[in-house]
């Protein structure tokens, strides 16, 4: 049986994990929290992705887990509405259409659960990848077959086997926080957002309203580390400190949000995604930024077809993993920036890239 190191347990990695152990291979995870991490944005499930969870089985848990938004309010920094929309809404675009908007940790749930036999190392990390050899900072060295990299933007098998991350990402100008707080705006179903020319965001409420979601971003690069979560939140109280509309309330939330995540808005783009028995999987090879509101759905389908295209025959495996997807990641990065372009708003060219892949049948 050949064995997976898959580092990575969000979006990619579990459902890697499901379809390779659905293929009959053997599968460990490496995670460095100690657990599923909780939180993230209200990600979108789309086109080809759609057909993914379906053939997992999952379709129905996942619309169950919608988020069930009624609409959106725009307002200016006095609170005052400039419009609102019962058609569409930032997070989640056109409300008619089939795709599922739900929370990053409830998709992560789902797929962590779905796939028995899957060995989880949580709290641990790859130190060093020798060809099958993968040494961790906790466990014993181990021999795997292939190791996949579905470890975020950040991607630590990427810079241990392709370089250092300043090789490959492109920052986009802009930089986004989110985390859960009380619902204190009590919206119902409903998310209220703001802008400003430098700063804005918006608050969404969440799990049947109990809670809220909270996005606060500003435009222009700025240096930080990714792992010194106080000193992202000091950048953020900075930033938002004369912002205006329910922005103090939300900063006072921010300091007791164990689940807080600060990064860029970047994009990973590289010649190839595989070197050796190692493959990129996901952000950590082709990361479009939330502005493609694609990412958990390139993830979804990547680890569909890597997986069927290693159960197929390991020669040119990684080949025609790339072959069949590197055109729908080219067109959704693409999307990202044109996204951008018009200030966050989905393009209308949206529903012609998310249905581009047809997948194929393993």
């Amino acid at each position: 049986m050949k064995k997976v190191l898959i580092s990575g347990a969000s979006i990619g990695g579990p459902a890697l994990a499901y379809w390779l152990r659905h293929h009959g291979f053997s599968v460990t995870v490496v995670e460095r929290a100690r657990g599923l991490r909780p939180g993230g944005q209200a990600i979108d499930v789309r086109g080809p992705a759609l057909e993914v969870v379906e053939r997992m089985g999952l379709g129905d848990q996942l619309r169950s887990c919608s988020t069930n938004m009624r609409g959106m309010s725009m307002v200016d920094a006095e609170g005052n509405e400039l419009f609102s929309s019962t058609t569409r809404t930032i997070s989640g675009g056109d409300l008619s259409s089939p795709d599922v908007e739900l929370l990053r940790d409830d998709l992560a749930r789902m797929l962590f659960d779905a796939a028995d036999g899957v060995e989880y190392l949580f709290d641990d990390t790859i130190t060093s990848i020798d060809g099958t050899r993968v040494t961790f900072e906790k466990a014993a060295p181990r021999d795997f077959d292939v190791i996949v990299g579905a470890d975020g933007l950040h991607s630590n098998v990427r810079r241990l086997v392709f370089g250092p991350e300043e090789q490959f990402i492109s920052h986009l100008g802009m930089n986004l926080a989110v985390f859960t707080a009380p619902n204190f705006l009590g919206l119902d179903h409903w998310q209220t957002f703001q802008r400003g020319d430098v700063v804005g965001g918006g608050i969404m409420s969440a799990r049947s309203n109990a809670e809220c979601r909270v996005y606060m971003g500003f435009n222009g690069a700025v240096e930080f580390d990714h792992r010194d979560v106080d000193a992202q939140r000091r950048l953020l109280a900075e930033m938002f400190a004369d912002a205006g509309w329910a922005w103090p309330t939300a900063l006072k939330h921010m300091w007791e949000a164990p689940d807080f995540h600060f990064d860029s808005m970047s994009q990973i783009h590289m010649d190839t995604w595989s070197r050796g028995n190692v493959v990129l999987l996901g952000d950590a090879g082709y990361c479009g930024s939330p502005l493609s509101g694609q990412g958990t759905s390139m993830a979804l389908v990547g680890a569909y077809v890597l997986a069927g295209e290693l159960a197929a025959g390991f020669d040119g495996a990684f080949q025609r993993y790339e072959e069949i997807l590197r055109p729908y990641v080219t067109a959704n990065q693409e999307m990202a920036l044109k996204n951008r372009e018009n200030g966050g708003e989905p393009s209308e060219e949206f529903a012609e890239v998310v249905n581009s892949l047809k997948l194929p049948v393993y």
